[in-house]
């Protein structure tokens, strides 16, 4: 095979990337072809939530991989999975999502340690002493299983009432542990994992209401007396009846200009067609506009799995087809692409990853470009490498940039035959990241 190696010493790695970063507002890159990496040129993660159950579906696992460049476990880390007896935890289940997502090169982000739902039987019968015992204990040991691997932890889930009163939700913590218990899980979370972003998470605080002014108030609190709090996350439920607010941008900017950061963190918009995708476009557009707004997430990959299938909520319907609530995303991410529809009639090519050398300070990657059931003429593949990793060489292609995500053309060997396959390298020095590249996908031109 022809190879077409660069390699370049300490001192000219290092001037190449300090140039790019001079030069990188002169050059335009082309534009990113999937959720993940449109996302992540705009500086936010796009994820979704992850159901390990599913996870041996071909199409529900190449969908994953390819759109999205953060999980949530959709069930497999609340109370009822994790500690379904006292003091007796199991993490297999979470543990499959956590090892998928990581092997592909996403975050992950933890949901949920406190939640008045989904919790075993066994923890409405305690008393006082025994709750603030469990509570503590369980945030130390899931967290603790978890440590260093988790970008994000929803500490406390859903604490406050619907309605205009703005009153904390009837829970076993709040009824026995009163107020103050939404500060002291954080307080133990910070300590379990110090460097995990520790959020606040709730739903029909989307826009200015009684609802999030009151979770407004607290975060506002925690921030004045150093109650540790990085995040705060709006969940994003949306069907005609509880559209998307028009002062979404302005309520996540309030909260950002708390010091904190803001997430969408379960988005589903029931519908179809032009207004469904307008909605998804609108959500997108108001996370873009707040500088803290870090990243968003889907309520799960596919319609026919969502908790709501019936009002079709998500970006690809029950066979995996891109709906134009995806092209909408895509678009008001600035990328573009045809969402990997299967079955679409068209050329296509699927791009996989392996790691093939590892060392202490770096690692080689392979990419293997495969065509589908049409010969194709060209293609491209997207990869988004984690901060602050450096590419030193590539071979077989010619890269473009745009920031961490790195856009790869054949250098000479970009003709396929219908199911032929090809393939480029790197080498990455890891400067303290071992994570691996999130392959965008691959596109036919």
């Amino acid at each position: 095979m022809r190879m077409t190696l660069l390699r370049l010493s300490r001192a000219a790695t290092a001037g190449l990337v300090a140039a790019a970063a001079l030069t990188a507002a002169a050059h335009s890159a082309e534009a990113a072809d999937t959720l993940g990496s449109a996302a992540a040129a705009q500086g936010r993660y796009f994820g979704t939530a992850v159901a390990a159950s599913h996870l041996g579906e071909t199409d529900y696992v190449a969908t994953l991989n390819r759109e999205f460049d953060s999980a949530t476990p959709e069930n497999e880390m609340k109370w009822d999975a994790t500690e379904p007896a006292r003091g007796t935890f199991t993490f297999s289940a979470a543990d499959q999502v956590v090892n998928h997502a990581h092997a592909q090169g996403m975050d992950v982000r933890g949901h949920t340690l406190v939640w008045h739902s989904q919790l075993p039987s066994w923890v409405g019968g305690l008393g006082a002493a025994d709750l603030r015992s469990a509570m503590n204990n369980h945030i130390n040991r899931v967290m603790g299983h978890y440590k260093g691997q988790i970008h994000s932890w929803d500490v406390v889930n859903e604490a406050f009432q619907d309605g205009g009163s703005g009153a904390r939700r009837s829970s076993p913590f709040q009824d026995k542990l009163g107020d103050g218990y939404i500060e002291e899980a954080f307080r133990t979370a910070r300590a379990a994992d110090p460097a995990a972003k520790l959020c606040y998470n709730d739903y029909n605080t989307d826009g200015v209401n009684a609802k999030s002014t009151a979770v407004y108030n607290m975060v506002k609190d925690f921030k004045s007396r150093g109650v540790p709090i990085d995040c705060v996350g709006f969940q994003g439920h949306f069907n005609s009846n509880s559209p998307v607010p028009s002062d979404l941008r302005a309520n996540l900017q309030r909260f950002a200009d708390l010091g904190v950061d803001v997430q969408i963190t379960e988005l589903d918009i029931e519908g179809s067609g032009a207004a469904q995708a307008d909605s998804y476009a609108r959500v997108v557009e108001a996370c873009l506009a707040v500088d803290r707004c870090t990243g968003i997430t889907v309520w799960g990959v596919t319609d026919k799995y969502s908790w709501r299938s019936g009002g079709t909520p998500l970006l690809f319907d029950g066979n995996y087809a891109a709906k134009p609530a995806y092209d909408a995303v895509l678009s008001a991410l600035g990328g573009s692409g045809g969402g990997g529809n299967p079955g679409g009639g068209t050329a296509t090519c699927t791009a996989t990853y392996t790691r093939t050398a590892d060392w202490s300070s770096g690692y080689n990657g392979q990419v293997t470009i495969t065509a589908g059931s049409e010969p194709i003429g060209s293609w491209a593949a997207t990869l988004t490498f984690a901060s602050p990793q450096r590419v030193q060489a590539t071979w077989n292609a010619a890269p473009t940039w745009s920031g961490n995500v790195m856009t790869a053309r054949p250098s000479w060997n970009g003709t396929l035959a219908a199911g032929a396959s090809t393939g480029f390298g790197f080498t990455v020095a890891k400067n303290g990241s071992d994570a691996a590249p999130v392959v965008g996908g691959c596109t036919v031109s």
